[in-house]
């Protein structure tokens, strides 16, 4: 790729971040395996040609994609976590909007999912099968939030990684499984699953107030 300065810079970021959006647009409208570049260039309303010259090849413009993909929920989900204060508030708004996001970009979860499931390494490994989650600034943020919690003695004794998993697999779950997603509101999910994970992280805390008081 020719070296970009000024204007010229500035005009290509702005086609590959055209062509990335009609890649998310591609991957939510087909699926991955059906998402060619001939596809995604005519969501784009560009030739093919002007994608491969942004982009090596079809791997290599997903792999933006999926980067994108996660910097983008990651900043939404983070943002409103670090508005608050209290160990306490920061979970319950970790967990509103991990869903709230799902709801209100749909398509980028449907991107998310299809490349995770479907992309390969050069070695043939699925993208879901690599364990990358020291990388993860989210699961790495709830994990923080819950030693926090546990520390100022606002939770209760968990093991912090079970935990962080298993509210994290709580959250994937309304957006993998559209059977629930029929019988129960993004809203009530999240207010129930919130009510449940706060019995699990403070209820243990609550009983022995309630040992001490009595």
């Amino acid at each position: 790729m020719k070296k970009e300065t000024g204007k010229t810079s500035f005009i290509a970021e702005a086609r590959r971040e055209q062509m990335i959006e009609a890649a998310i647009k591609t991957l939510e409208e087909i699926g991955y395996v059906k998402a060619s570049l001939a596809q995604i260039a005519k969501r784009a309303g560009i030739s093919t040609a002007l994608i491969s010259y942004h982009f090596k090849d079809k791997e290599d413009l997903m792999n933006h994609v999926l980067m994108k993909l996660l910097q983008q929920s990651a900043s939404y989900i983070l943002e409103r976590v670090r508005r608050e204060r209290t160990p306490r508030a920061k979970l319950h708004a970790f967990i509103e909007a991990s869903l709230a996001y799902q709801g209100t970009h749909h398509a980028n979860n449907v991107a998310l999912i299809e490349i995770i499931f479907n992309a390969r390494t050069p070695d043939n490994i699925p993208y879901y099968q690599l364990n990358d989650e020291d990388d993860d600034p989210i699961l790495h943020e709830l994990r923080e939030i819950l030693a926090e919690g546990q520390k100022q003695g606002v939770f209760g004794a968990f093991h912090t990684e079970v935990m962080a998993n298993m509210i994290q697999g709580a959250i994937g779950e309304y957006m993998l499984n559209s059977s629930l997603m029929k019988k129960v509101d993004l809203e009530t999910y999240s207010k129930e699953l919130i009510r449940i994970v706060n019995q699990a992280v403070c209820g243990n805390v609550e009983a022995g107030k309630e040992e001490d008081l009595g």
